[in-house]
């Protein structure tokens, strides 16, 4: 793997950079759809690549639960697997094991828990995180760590840190395929100090790119902002930066102007599901009775089939519960997400982040990026 700054933008953090793995490369500030079970929901493979998806993400907990390891393994990995032949990157599993605080139990070896699906016993630590991702055989590898609630003590935050360290130390020793990449993750909760100590621990491991996790778990925006502006100097300069599980525009306008690089979050393809779509005019509930006779786009600006589409077809579409109206609008979302990143790229180049930032609170004025009803 290779990045390289090819921009700083003279007024914030914001960085122009390029990504190269060995299935291809990606600009950053990049936004990667999420495709937890080899799949973004409800669209295929040509159409991530008419939105023009540059990387997607898989998860392991899932995959591993279904179709399982060795299935994945007699397929060649996660690439031949989906026909998918453009990077990807894998989560450890560490969040979905953790997210079911009643149905697991830590241990220093790692996790063991029942299965959402059926009960059935499972264990998951940081080898066999490293394991799977390798059979996975996904680009950039996730460390196995220990997420935290918020709030959450110090003490629980201090114990959870130290094991996250000690975790993903073995991550790194751990051989993965050739090509494959390991990126960190810093933890540490809302607490400052322990953040820098997490941000220092993992530098010390050299790893080939560093995330930034426990974030966007119910803190307050002005929080989030404020562990970015302290951490990201913490971390190396010429290594890829990465905000797990961001966010709405606003959040990740903010954050690229602190330093981030590479993006995630299921919000374009859960809300498309909900009947909401992200456009240039902002946030359209667009099942609401006001759209049954309007014939014009979800979004004029958008070159995408589904953005051609009038509002008055999709939300039909919706209300009859016709497949079609999902695909058409978590097409919608993810090129308007995908469109985002790169006029983000196009006005850190420009010098005009500023311009585009007023333009992107005036359209998402809210945390949550509003809506019109």
């Amino acid at each position: 793997m290779q990045f390289t700054i090819l921009q700083q933008d003279a007024s914030t953090q914001a960085r122009l950079g390029t990504l190269v793995t060995a299935h291809g490369s990606f600009d950053t500030p990049v936004f990667m759809p999420v495709g937890t079970r080899a799949a973004v929901k409800t669209l295929t493979v040509p159409q991530l690549l008419e939105v023009d998806a540059q990387i997607i993400l898989g998860n392991t907990y899932h995959l591993l639960l279904r179709p399982g390891m060795a299935v994945l393994c007699q397929a060649g990995g996660l690439h031949s697997f989906m026909r998918w032949q453009r990077p990807i990157l894998t989560d450890s599993g560490g969040f979905q094991v953790f997210s079911l605080a009643n149905m697991n139990q830590i241990s220093d070896s790692g996790v063991r828990f029942k299965s959402h699906i059926d009960g059935s016993s499972c264990f998951l630590g940081p080898e066999e995180s490293m394991q799977m991702q390798k059979t996975l055989g996904s680009d950039i590898v996730m460390a196995f760590d220990q997420c935290v609630p918020y709030p959450c003590e110090r003490a629980a935050v201090e114990s959870s840190l130290e094991r996250t360290h000690r975790w993903s130390a073995m991550c790194r020793n751990f051989s993965l395929q050739s090509h494959q990449s390991l990126f960190g993750i810093v933890q540490g909760g809302m607490f400052l100090d322990l953040r820098q100590q997490s941000a220092q621990a993992l530098t010390a491991l050299q790893c080939e790119g560093y995330a930034i996790g426990g974030l966007s778990v119910g803190e307050p925006m002005e929080m989030m902002n404020g562990i970015l502006e302290h951490v990201i100097p913490c971390l190396p300069r010429d290594k890829p930066r990465y905000l797990m599980g961001v966010g709405t525009p606003r959040n990740i306008i903010e954050a690229v102007m602190r330093g981030v690089d590479m993006f995630d979050c299921v919000m374009p393809t859960r809300n498309a599901r909900n009947g909401t779509a992200f456009t240039w005019g902002g946030k359209l509930i667009i099942k609401a009775g006001r759209y049954a006779a309007d014939f014009s786009p979800m979004d004029a600006k958008l070159d995408c089939y589904a953005s051609m589409c009038s509002k008055a077809y999709v939300r039909h579409l919706l209300n009859v519960g016709e497949i079609t109206g999902l695909t058409l609008v978590t097409m919608q979302n993810l090129a308007f997400y995908l469109d985002f990143m790169k006029q983000l790229r196009r006005a850190i180049k420009e010098g005009t982040l500023s311009e585009l930032y007023s333009h992107i609170c005036a359209i998402y004025p809210t945390e949550g990026g509003g809506a019109m009803p």
